[in-house]
């Protein structure tokens, strides 16, 4: 066994345990799927009637948070992974928008 045989050997050792990343084609597809959820996000904002309604922010903010998901795990890899990085990503995200929930709870009053 040669030293490039042995170390290309440790090499797909090393990454045996990784899951295989998307390829060029499937990143180009993500980029189409976050430019039309963004058009949307921009004609919701733009239709005064949706604009008007109590839909209006929820709406936006569920379009964002798909828009946030994709991006986290795709371009920022994190689908592919060990789980304890998503957990240590996930655990504070969800404990900030829990209090976020909670001061829209508490002051959304004041707003109106």
């Amino acid at each position: 066994m040669t030293s490039e045989t042995h170390a290309h050997g440790h090499e797909l050792a090393a990454h045996a345990g990784e899951k295989p990343h998307p390829q060029a084609r499937q990143y180009m597809m993500i980029a189409a799927t976050l430019t039309i959820i963004t058009v949307v996000e921009v004609a919701i904002f733009y239709i005064q009637p949706i604009k008007q309604s109590v839909a209006f922010a929820p709406t936006l903010l569920i379009l964002s948070a798909l828009k946030f998901a994709l991006v986290v795990m795709f371009y920022m890899h994190l689908k592919f992974d060990p789980r304890l990085f998503s957990a240590l990503f996930v655990a504070p995200l969800m404990i900030a928008a829990g209090i976020i929930v909670a001061l829209l709870f508490l002051f959304g009053h004041l707003v109106l």
